[in-house]
């Protein structure tokens, strides 16, 4: 069975080609979360081959278990903890800004460039289930660990939101709707846009975690990202097939949510230059 697709590589600047993660301060509890960042951060990247996606996964899934796993087999608790960690990681992506996207790929236009970028985002999350499934299939052949299944679950979901808040990012970059403020704010931008399919909303700006992400918004996150573990689920099929489909099933998703977040920002500027059209004088 071929391998998926891997993301189309961008034509890099002479200059470092990758705006770096903000970072907040780290305290002395910050390695670990910082290491595992770094991890996730290295999974979303374009130009990954599979051998390296699959050795990253592992990685993760290894970071994941040392954090304790007793949550991730009580599914309301599992969704807590993994929209959790989704908030801590949020921030620290490397989200490139305009003026880096638009090196990487010269001379295209902003909205041919967010095709591409929607392009790439699901080849990318297309390999990390290809990758998962792989992993998953030596339990076929091998003697079975159970303990491992929910672990490699969490990892390809958390993965694959890093990689789609990593394109929602750039999306609002590109459209010149840039998710601004603290880590706390900009978490709090990228992942309610991931929830809810739209751009983020400006007038939350300036608020904090608490405020915005109240009782009905982290329900509507633990919803999805439940969804979203269902549909990993696939990755344990029989052999291989789990890959292949693991593979489809999140290039579908990543496509259908870039379109989305494409279609919301693209309109959002479209009205505001409607709105600054000068008036006809009297």
């Amino acid at each position: 069975m071929s391998s998926p697709e891997e993301p189309e590589r961008a034509t890099p600047p002479a200059a470092a080609g990758v705006d770096e993660a903000p970072v907040s301060e780290a305290g002395p509890e910050q390695p670990a979360a910082e290491e595992l960042s770094g991890t996730i951060a290295a999974l979303t990247a374009d130009e990954l081959d599979q051998s390296e996606r699959r050795r990253l996964l592992g990685r993760l899934a290894a970071q994941i278990r040392a954090r304790g796993i007793g949550d991730l087999f009580r599914p309301r608790a599992a969704m807590r903890w993994i929209a959790d960690l989704v908030g801590d990681i949020a921030p620290r992506l490397p989200i490139r800004s305009a003026d880096t996207l638009r090196a990487h790929f010269p001379g295209m236009s902003d909205d041919a460039l967010a095709e591409r970028l929607i392009r790439n985002a699901a080849r990318a999350t297309a390999a990390v289930g290809a990758a998962s499934g792989g992993v998953a299939a030596i339990e076929w052949v091998a003697t079975p660990t159970l303990l491992s299944a929910p672990v490699l679950l969490a990892a390809e979901t958390v993965a694959v939101v890093a990689v789609e808040i990593k394109l929602i990012g750039e999306l609002h970059e590109l459209y010149g709707q840039p998710i601004t403020g603290s880590a706390s704010q900009r978490a709090v931008g990228l992942v309610q846009s991931w929830a809810q399919r739209r751009g983020a909303n400006p007038m939350l700006e300036g608020m904090g975690v608490a405020a915005v992400l109240g009782t009905a918004a982290r329900k509507e996150l633990r919803d999805r990202l439940l969804r979203r573990f269902g549909r990993n689920l696939t990755t344990y099929g029989p052999m291989l097939t789990g890959a292949a489909v693991a593979s489809y099933l999140n290039r579908r998703a990543t496509q259908s949510l870039g379109q989305q977040i494409r279609k919301d920002l693209s309109g959002r500027r479209r009205r505001g230059e409607i709105s600054q059209w000068p008036t006809r004088p009297d």
